[in-house]
């Protein structure tokens, strides 16, 4: 597995992955920390083009990625997954309107699961995902990161 640390206005992310895809994106700093295995190469190189993107993204040049992507997990966790990838980008859903569009309308509580185990974060945009009141809830990362990233695109929006 191979490793980068990039710099962002949201501290430093790490990102992960092999031939396979990107498996990871994670805030090194936050509740959802990720310890870097011994094993793990880091190679800036292997994640120039993730790196560009999210560069991109954050300075408001960039809508929706282009990236190769192989997150690990069961499932109803890649169906949850798929479905975030749809939301667009300035916008919010619920957990409900997510379990319906995947299908399974009483299993709000499991897509908010999945949403907290999404090993892609921004990417896979689970900070797209808001509670039935509105409110923002949950982010395994923290609430002022998924407040920071919906203020992003809502302000770009514009």
């Amino acid at each position: 597995m191979y490793y980068d640390i990039i710099e962002s206005p949201i501290g430093p992310i790490l990102l992960a992955g092999d031939e396979k895809g990107l498996k990871h994106l994670n805030f090194l700093k936050g509740k959802k920390r990720i310890e870097i295995p011994s094993d793990w190469i880091e190679d800036k190189e292997f994640f120039s083009e993730a790196a560009r993107q999210l560069e991109a993204y954050f300075s408001g040049g960039l809508e929706s990625f282009d990236l190769k992507l192989s997150p690990e997990g069961t499932d109803f966790q890649k169906s949850v997954w798929k479905a975030l990838c749809e939301i667009p980008y300035g916008e919010t859903r619920t957990y409900k309107e997510i379990a319906v569009s995947i299908g399974k309308q009483k299993a709000y509580r499991a897509v908010g699961l999945a949403n907290n185990r999404n090993p892609i974060a921004i990417i896979i945009p689970c900070h797209r995902v808001i509670g039935s009141n509105g409110k923002l809830t949950g982010y395994a990362s923290g609430l002022d990161i998924k407040e920071f990233l919906l203020k992003l695109e809502e302000n770009n929006l514009k």
